[in-house]
């Protein structure tokens, strides 16, 4: 007698698979709504974190809403958005990958240590936090040093007769290594960014959800803002110095030989409280931007929470909103 496989014997795809897969899509969703409103704040802040003195000891920026200014009647609403295309396209990728492994890395071990996903270790947050970080450098890196060389490339003059670079210029003469220049640095920064604001933002989405272990929009938005807020104020200074090593070198300008010799030129030059330039905008850039990024992404997991509970998600957050309302009723 022969015995029929089941639906789930027949298909290609696993079941894991198949709900990482559509974690990545949720992660690229988010990211692009966090950068399409965030951006303006990230063009400040790249300007503002790569002005050096001239040679009278002035520099061409007072501070963030100076360089707003500046950018705005200088090149119009437009140049706020310079750059925005490469980030666009690189920004897919790289929020897909970084909530996504996160989320998959915290549930992998909330199963190898056999207890829900909201118990889970500090340690085994960190880790989680310090996986996506580490993979999600394959697609930050060529996109951020193409962002930030088209973003300071807009406050340069330019000779009669010359172009500003556009992406595929900036991609072209930097080639397949170029484009991974600053790694290190770029390490340095997203690693321990993620390492503090995951499981940091899952303890204050833990504490703020209500009897039921039911968490409020409100409460995801909140938790992103203070997490992004704390996470991004303290790895700054590799912020800079990633920012330092990726832009083009002009003539008289120091080519830096890497991280230590970036670090101890700004400190030398420019004293320690330049490593925090651009602090405060960028804190209003990452904050938001994760908090968006990641209420997008619950939203969409919530939307998706009769399929992740198919395939047995451990994540906290699974009822989709038409099962929440009828759960009130």
């Amino acid at each position: 007698m022969a015995v029929s496989s089941s639906p789930s014997q027949d298909q290609s795809t696993s079941p894991s698979t198949s709900k990482f897969v559509s974690k990545l899509g949720a992660g690229a969703v988010a990211g692009i709504v966090g950068v399409l409103i965030v951006y303006p704040l990230d063009m400040v802040k790249t300007r503002l974190q790569n002005q050096k003195k001239d040679a009278l000891g002035r520099l061409q920026y007072k501070g963030g809403i100076d360089c707003f200014k500046q950018v705005i009647a200088k090149e119009g609403a437009r140049g706020l958005y310079r750059g925005i295309v490469p980030n666009l396209v690189g920004i897919t990728p790289e929020k897909a990958i970084k909530l996504a492994v996160n989320d998959f890395s915290r549930e992998y071990w909330a199963a190898r240590t056999n207890v829900s996903e909201d118990k889970l270790a500090i340690h085994y947050g960190m880790l989680s936090g310090a996986t996506a970080g580490l993979c999600q450098v394959i697609a930050t890196n060529p996109m951020e040093i193409v962002k930030i060389q088209m973003q300071v490339a807009g406050s340069q003059k330019l000779e009669a007769g010359a172009k500003r670079p556009t992406a595929m210029d900036i991609v072209r003469s930097l080639g397949l290594r170029g484009l991974y220049r600053g790694t290190p640095a770029t390490l340095m920064r997203d690693v321990p960014f993620s390492i503090m604001f995951f499981p940091l933002n899952s303890y204050l989405k833990l504490k703020g959800a209500d009897k039921d272990g039911k968490t409020s929009f409100s409460v995801i938005l909140g938790a992103g803002l203070v997490a992004g807020v704390i996470a991004a104020s303290a790895v700054t200074p590799a912020d800079v110095i990633k920012t330092r090593l990726q832009v083009a070198t002009k003539p008289g300008e120091p080519a830096f030989r890497g991280i230590a010799d970036c670090f101890q030129h700004i400190v030398r030059n420019e004293g320690v409280a330049a490593l925090f330039k651009g602090v405060v905008p960028r804190s209003l850039i990452v904050a938001p931007m994760f908090a968006i990024a990641l209420f997008v992404y619950e939203l969409q997991q919530r939307f998706l929470g009769p399929v992740s509970a198919e395939v047995g998600s451990t994540h906290t957050i699974t009822s989709s909103p038409v099962l929440m309302l009828t759960e009130r009723r």
